[in-house]
């Protein structure tokens, strides 16, 4: 074997009240090929992110690196809060460790992933699918997703990187919205692992990050707003934004036309997807 191309989904995270914990995968992918390459040829675009995770790879599966050439495609759009970063980690990790054998388990390639990401809420999803929840210390726990549902996205024409996102956090936030928080979080897992989606309705509200990242897309109220007039059941800023998503059980078309008008955004795109319940996934190899 000498390439391998690995399908790995975009990701929405935090889904509101479920800070750093919680994601779903969509079927919107990135494909990244990694390929055995002799000594002295091209190695892809340089990238501190691939050197990293290429370096995490072979010190964890105890294998001696070899040279490699590697390249992206796809529809994850980045910097905008749709796990554009994990799509790359995981993309080389699942190559590499193909390459080498299969020496690592999708777990362990999960749990180098979380790690270079800092936060597991969007390697999660990519790697196992479906609706997660991921904490450090915790046991990672995963639910399908119905196609019942649909995940409907305005995706503005501006970046927000995650470590500006990151800085405007406080250090310490009220009593009250942390319990307000750990509610809401509670009642969206519940919902998931129930399949009993309608109880999702009014559960996505978040007094923990949104409130302070509202800065960075201050059109996200108003998107959201109009996304539950138009029959959504309730929105969030998808992970660190800019993106905003919300989740609806019938008419994405509809909704997605509120929250496109509402954005008041010249240069934005909304589209709805469907949750990927298969994670990454290798697609070919030769």
């Amino acid at each position: 074997m000498t390439s391998v191309t690995t399908r790995v989904p975009a990701t929405t995270a935090n889904l509101g009240p479920g800070y750093d914990a919680m994601g779903i995968a969509l079927k919107i992918y990135n494909h990244v090929t990694v390929a055995k390459a002799g000594r002295g040829s091209a190695s892809g675009p340089a990238d501190p992110m691939v050197d990293a995770a290429a370096a995490a790879f072979f010190r964890a599966a105890k294998r001696k690196a070899f040279p490699f050439a590697w390249s992206i495609e796809g529809e994850v759009p980045r910097s905008r809060g749709l796990g554009s970063s994990v799509t790359v980690r995981l993309g080389i990790l699942h190559g590499l460790n193909d390459l080498s054998g299969g020496p690592l388990e999708r777990e362990a390639l999960f749990a180098i992933c979380a790690e270079l990401e800092g936060h597991p809420d969007n390697a999660a999803p990519a790697a196992m699918g479906g609706f997660t929840v991921a904490a450090r210390g915790v046991p990672l726990q995963r639910y399908r997703v119905d196609p019942t549902l649909e995940f409907v996205l305005l995706i503005p024409d501006m970046e927000v990187l995650t470590e500006d996102a990151r800085r405007v956090l406080p250090s310490e936030v009220p009593f009250a919205d942390a319990v307000s928080n750990a509610a809401h979080a509670a009642a969206i897992a519940a919902a998931f692992a129930s399949r009993d989606y309608q109880r999702l309705a009014g559960c996505f509200q978040d007094r923990l990050h949104q409130p302070y990242r509202k800065k960075f897309v201050p059109f996200l109220d108003e998107v959201i707003a109009a996304g539950v007039r138009a029959g959504a059941l309730g929105g969030w800023l998808s992970g660190s934004g800019s993106a905003v998503a919300c989740v609806t059980l019938g008419e994405p078309e509809r909704v997605a036309a509120a929250m496109l008008a509402a954005s008041g955004c010249r240069h934005a795109t909304a589209v709805s997807a469907r949750a990927d319940n298969s994670g990454a996934k290798t697609s070919s190899a030769r």
